[in-house]
């Protein structure tokens, strides 16, 4: 009887080493960090084993050891081998660096720009490697993207393109949901949406000959309800809920769909001095004189402030951004979405799950209650909503 009971002990000591031995054999292999939700698993797991009787710890040990091994299995990135990837948005901010990151890491890079003769065009052609193309792709003209669709079948033949990164994206002038045009709501639409569909669907044949990835760059803006941002806000949503049903529908062809939500990163999608004097006379001149009178001249000119409170917050290393793209193009198992930047992920749980009254508090608190009030609501006449 003694040695049975000494032969289980062995087992029960042999079987936990060798799984934590093999899981720490993948993580070293691993290119990301082991997210902290399996840290805390693994802690859990741990704490159950010293808790509970020998045989269920073990079997929950067991368990978590092959949870972690499979998470860290789907982390491995595939060779990149040259392989061809499509980004919009090649001009400037996140997608000029895209470009040059991955050109960097070897990927064929077909870059989508906006000015094939402008300067964000030339220093791509300057400083990449010769296995990147400058492609001439206005997102919202469907006779260039299916121009550059021919170029991209012509360089390629008939290897496919391995993943199609939608990043082109305008902001508009973040104000008020009342004061933006609807020219501005169109604008924001066509380019941050429907441009994405649009390319996506010219580009998906080349996809699903390859089996591989589309990547849609959202915002948080598009999960977590933020003021001023109506229309870009709107868009962004729209996309994320775009990549989802994709995901669904391109899996029977081995397609894989993720969605970036970024949060705050200074880019050049704000645009600069001269189009916010200009986007703030078109609101001015397209508002109704009711609608003008009540929020005021001095309200609305003080919503570039807004613009510079973005910009002051924003990290200018966009290399949060870049290696969870890399991933998502390069990992066997990629996540379904990525949140790079400060709090982002942190703000997306709080629209979630946290009551509406709480969350809109955090949102006021974040952007401060000390900016300008619309002029009518200054008036001391004026009633306030109960």
């Amino acid at each position: 009887m003694s040695t049975f009971f000494s032969e289980t002990a062995w087992i029960c000591l042999a079987i936990p080493t060798v799984l934590c031995g093999t899981v720490l054999c993948k993580y070293k292999k691993s290119p990301r960090p082991v997210p902290s939700c399996m840290v805390c698993l693994a802690g859990l797991c741990a704490v159950c084993l010293l808790i509970l009787s020998p045989f269920w710890g073990l079997i929950l040990f067991s368990l978590s050891c092959c949870l972690m091994y499979t998470y860290l299995s789907g982390q491995e990135l595939l060779p990149v081998d040259q392989k061809a990837v499509l980004v919009t948005g090649g001009d400037c901010g996140l997608g000029h660096a895209l470009c040059k990151y991955l050109d960097e890491l070897g990927f064929k890079v077909f870059a989508g720009v906006l000015n094939e003769n402008g300067p964000g065009a030339a220093e791509l052609r300057r400083t990449c490697s010769p296995r990147l193309s400058v492609l001439q792709m206005d997102v919202t003209n469907p006779v260039q993207i299916k121009d550059a669709y021919s170029k991209v079948v012509t360089t390629l033949q008939d290897t496919g393109l391995w993943a199609v990164i939608n990043n082109a994206g305008v902001l508009g002038f973040p104000c008020d949901g009342e004061l933006i045009p609807m020219t501005d709501y169109k604008q924001c639409m066509a380019v941050n949406f429907f441009g994405t569909v649009e390319v996506t669907k010219t580009f998906l044949p080349l996809l699903r000959k390859a089996k591989g990835r589309l990547v849609n760059v959202s915002s948080i803006g598009g999960g977590a309800p933020m003021a001023k941002l109506a229309s870009y806000g709107s868009t962004k949503a729209a996309v994320t809920m775009f990549s989802s049903v994709m995901r669904i529908e391109l899996s029977k062809w081995g397609v894989k769909v993720v969605y970036i939500q970024p949060g705050g990163f200074r880019t050049s999608i704000a645009g600069s001095s001269d189009k916010w004097e200009k986007l703030e006379k078109n609101i001015l001149e397209q508002l109704p004189h009711e609608v003008q009178e009540d929020y005021g001249q001095d309200y609305i000119l003080a919503q570039r402030n807004f613009l510079q409170l973005i910009n002051s917050r924003a990290s200018t290393d966009f290399s949060p951004v870049l290696r969870d793209i890399q991933h998502a193009i390069s990992a066997k198992s990629p996540f379904t979405f990525y949140t790079p930047g400060k709090a982002a992920y942190m703000w997306l749980c709080f629209a979630s799950f946290l009551p509406a009254g709480i969350y809109d508090y955090l949102i006021e608190r974040n952007a401060g209650k000390n900016g300008p009030m619309p002029r009518a609501l200054s008036m001391p006449n004026y009633k306030k909503a109960t």
